[in-house]
């Protein structure tokens, strides 16, 4: 007997945590912070569905924080078991696990310096240290490598585009084979690779992201740089909240080409992100995980110039010369940006230039829907700043992206389980799997148990 649950990413796009179980052994795929609104953020707070203890293994498809987030509080309260990963997934996971904890310490100090939190005192989910001790249980998996995980499990990681690391993972277990899609990446991404297909599987567990539409063909240089020449003609600046992993080194690569274009050549260019800095770097540990020559590499790196110490970020939002600043978070939840925003937001001739998925209940989100304020460290900032939206630079398959993957696959499945993705789009998705694959879908319903 084989069951699915998923703890998190079904009725949400964040979040994502899928528990297999068998004959008392237990499998979590992923295991991410739940992000945007409220009610969901405090789901981190509350104790584990199941007791951590009584998980044998975690497998991670890539390091993102609504994959990975959750890892160091799930160690603290009991798990003692292996975090099977790609290499690139580990190194990244090491940068994006350390910067969480750091500035939830960071942020719990300032609410607490600044008297703006209900909490008193205000705490961290989790720090640095216990980021460490979550650290410490990674085993690094090869690419396409079989990899046996306790109760007899078997895992294939498959390269899955999105970011460095990123992986679709199969598992083999009791006879029943199921592929977890992970986040999927781009087709013909011009930095990283093409998501790859999958033969076969019993079950299929895909994300859904962007299941309820298409990015377009509009040219992302084009449009980037469009919005950057408008902004700094009129004096102002242009703030790009970013995803320090993926989205910061491809949004990079984008500006060194307009630059080799002869565009934004007097245009200063910021990376505000030292997780963005260190992931960057990354590129050059992983040549074969994306597309860039090492020449490539450098030249784009020595496109912007980079910010480390707080005091220096400080300065960048004092400074009124245009400019760009690439800033994480990409949904301006926290991080230095929030600091940016309350600089550049007040102000009718800066722009605000979104580059990938806003969740709902962030103030990205709320910023694209047109919210005339923002609350940030216990103020509200007033939003007169021209905000854009560029979806086509996101990291994430769109329906039709999706719609071909799951077209690799050599027979149908016996089903189709949607996740990671807001009801509509998870809809939106399973509704398409069925009528143009005449597959058996359904989208994943929150803590429902499914025997396979």
């Amino acid at each position: 007997m084989l069951d699915l649950t998923s703890l998190g990413g079904a009725g949400t796009v964040t979040g994502s945590k899928h528990l297999l179980d068998s004959g008392g052994h237990r499998l979590l795929v992923d295991c991410g912070l739940f992000q945007g609104l409220k009610n969901l953020r405090e789901r981190n707070w509350g104790p584990f569905p199941i007791d951590p203890g009584h998980i044998d293994a975690v497998v991670l498809t890539h390091a993102h924080l609504d994959h990975s987030g959750y890892l160091p509080k799930l160690v603290r309260e009991g798990y003692r078991g292996r975090i099977y990963a790609s290499r690139a997934t580990r190194d990244l996971a090491g940068i994006i696990l350390r910067d969480s904890g750091h500035l939830q310490e960071k942020d719990a100090e300032y609410a607490n310096r600044k008297g703006f939190s209900k909490h008193h005192p205000a705490l961290p989910l989790y720090g640095v240290r216990e980021a460490e001790l979550a650290l410490e249980r990674f085993s690094p998996v090869e690419m396409h490598a079989e990899t046996d995980l306790p109760g007899g499990a078997r895992l294939k990681l498959r390269p899955a585009g999105h970011i460095l690391g990123a992986a679709s993972a199969e598992i083999r277990w009791q006879g029943t084979t199921l592929v977890f899609s992970g986040d999927l990446g781009r087709y013909g991404d011009e930095v990283m690779l093409d998501p790859e297909p999958v033969a076969e599987a019993d079950y299929v567990i895909i994300e859904s992201t962007y299941g309820d539409r298409v990015h377009g063909d509009r040219d992302a240089a084009e449009a980037i740089g469009s919005a950057v020449e408008r902004t700094v003609a009129r004096g102002g600046t242009v703030v790009i909240p970013t995803f320090a992993v993926g989205r910061a080194q491809s949004l990079l690569h984008t500006l060194w080409k307009l630059r080799q274009a002869g565009r934004l050549r007097r245009v200063p260019i910021y990376v505000d992100s030292p997780m963005a800095i260190s992931a960057g770097e990354l590129l050059r540990v992983h040549r074969d995980e994306h597309r860039l020559p090492p020449a490539v590499c450098a030249a784009v790196s020595e496109t912007a110039s980079y910010v480390r110490e707080a005091a220096q970020s400080k300065a960048l939002s004092a400074s009124p010369v245009p400019k760009v600043i690439l800033s994480a978070s990409g949904m301006a939840t926290d991080g230095r940006v929030l600091h940016h925003l309350k600089a550049f937001a007040p102000d009718p001739k800066n722009m605000i230039l979104f580059s990938g998925f806003q969740a709902e209940g962030t103030r990205g989100r709320d910023m694209l829907r047109g919210a005339r304020e923002v609350k940030i460290h216990g103020q509200w900032i007033p939003i007169r700043a021209e905000i854009a939206d560029l979806p086509m630079l996101s990291a994430h398959a769109d329906s039709d992206e999706l719609v071909r993957w799951l077209s690799g696959f050599r027979r149908p499945p016996r089903r189709v389980f949607v996740v990671h993705g807001e009801p509509s789009a998870s809809e939106a998705l399973q509704a398409r799997i069925v009528r143009e694959l005449g597959w058996d879908s359904v989208v994943s319903a929150p803590m429902e148990r499914y025997a396979l």
